[in-house]
């Protein structure tokens, strides 16, 4: 029986032996984020704009909507790190120059350094507690299996406290998290995601660079001096003092002999 005859009889045909095997077609980004979170894919962008990445009012106007290319560059992000957005483990932070800036949360770096399968342990060191509050310090210290020495970094409160809300009410916690965030990263290489008091600084200076941007323009070439003579309107020249003796000594040779001077200023009064 041939392929044709198959067909008819509602069989599917066996595949011939070493054909070739074509593999799935690849789903876009937005469909493997909406089926990681288990969500539908074609209200996935429109459900991260109005939830986790809705920005926020200022004053009595709402935020800037996110756009979809910057939506795509958090979702890039989020997958990366298999960071989830509706659980506030990454945010949209906007810049003042426009733009934004992934900011994750506290829990979203407990939730990747905990996914690395080189993660060992973590541990944290405290001074005294009759430590004065500007010498007060966190120091963290993180294991991974596949190395021979831990990392540890020392994160001290009179260089990372802000002037907000959570640094004034609970400035050891804050403190802490910063010495586990900065130990993270030296551990793991993470890039291009930052935490609240990062973002912050981030947005700004984007700002202080688009500002630079426009103002310090690139400098114009300057015209060669030849062409810059040419485009110049002609002045007159005035001759050294000596030539201009001469001139006039000569001058005044001229005019002592009749009709000279007429000659030379009335050409052609000659009839």
């Amino acid at each position: 029986m041939n392929t044709r005859q198959l067909a008819k009889a509602g069989e599917k045909p066996a595949q011939a032996v070493g054909a070739p095997i074509s593999p799935p077609p690849k789903q876009s980004l937005v469909r493997q984020f909406a089926a990681k979170m288990g969500v539908d894919a074609d209200k996935l962008m429109s459900t991260l704009k109005d939830t986790a990445f809705k920005q926020p009012y200022k004053g009595d106007k709402p935020g800037a909507e996110v756009t979809e290319a910057q939506m795509m560059a958090l979702l890039v992000v989020a997958n990366e790190y298999g960071l989830n957005p509706f659980l506030k483990e990454i945010y949209a932070f906007p810049a003042k120059g426009g733009g934004i800036v992934p900011l994750v949360s506290v829990d979203g770096w407990s939730r990747i350094v905990n996914s690395r399968p080189e993660f060992k342990s973590v541990t944290f060191a405290y001074p005294p507690d009759e430590t004065a509050p500007n010498d007060y310090y966190v120091e963290c210290t993180i294991e991974r299996h596949d190395r021979s020495a831990p990392i540890v970094i020392r994160e001290y409160y009179a260089e990372c406290a802000r002037d907000t809300e959570p640094w004034k009410s609970h400035p050891r916690r804050m403190t802490r998290h910063k010495a586990f965030i900065q130990c993270a990263r030296m551990a793991f290489g993470y890039g291009g995601i930052y935490d609240p008091d990062e973002a912050e600084r981030i947005a700004n200076a984007m700002a202080i660079d688009v500002t630079a941007t426009s103002v310090h323009t690139k400098p114009t070439t300057q015209a060669p001096r030849a062409r810059q003579i040419a485009q110049e309107p002609s002045r007159p020249t005035e001759p050294p003092p000596d030539v201009v003796a001469d001139a006039d000594g000569a001058f005044q040779s001229l005019a002592s002999e009749p009709g000279a001077v007429d000659e030379e200023m009335e050409p052609g009064s000659r009839g």
